[in-house]
C-alpha cells in the first residue's frame, strides 16, 4: 500500500498512526478510533489537495532537493 501511495498520502498516514497511538493511549475503543481517524484522513487530505504546491519552492530552500 505504501509503495503507491504518493506524498500526501504517506503524510496523512504518518500522522494517523501517531493519533492511533494517542487514541489508544486514552482508551479509546476501537469503533470510536476508527471513526476520529477517517475524520482526521478526510480533512487533512483536503487541506493538502487544496495547497498551492507552486508556491514552496518559492521559500527559502525549497527548491533544494
Amino acid at each position: 500500500m505504501r509503495d503507491d501511495a504518493n506524498l500526501n498520502q504517506l503524510l496523512v498516514l504518518a500522522n494517523m498512526e501517531s493519533y492511533n497511538a494517542v487514541l489508544i493511549e486514552q482508551d479509546k475503543p476501537q469503533s470510536e478510533r476508527l471513526v476520529l481517524l477517517r475524520e482526521l484522513a478526510v480533512k487533512q487530505m483536503q487541506t493538502l489537495s487544496s495547497l498551492d504546491t507552486t508556491q514552496i519552492a518559492a521559500l527559502p530552500g525549497g527548491g533544494e532537493k
